[in-house]
């Protein structure tokens, strides 16, 4: 097991030690909901529908780059995963 913090066990870093994460550079992230719960939406006639939590999340993901002036951040393309395909 790894390290605790806060009395609960932490996995540890995946961060490559030898890279300062304040220099500029291009950043792929992802982002799980606990258990992989299916929150944000799913695709109807091929299109994805978000839920209203879906809806929350890429309005916050929006407003990242806004209120970080001082990262000077550019955001490139994003996706909010669907959970299934219904018809």
């Amino acid at each position: 097991m790894g390290d605790k913090f806060n009395n609960k066990y932490r996995i540890p870093s995946t961060r490559l030690q030898s890279w300062d994460y304040g220099n500029s550079g291009l950043y792929f992230i992802t982002i799980c909901t606990k258990n992989r719960e299916h929150y944000f939406g799913d695709i109807r006639n091929g299109k994805m529908n978000l839920s209203e939590i879906g809806d929350i999340v890429t309005s916050e993901w929006i407003k990242t780059f806004d209120m970080r002036p001082d990262m000077n951040l550019e955001m490139d393309e994003y996706v909010v995963m669907p959970r299934k395909t219904t018809n």
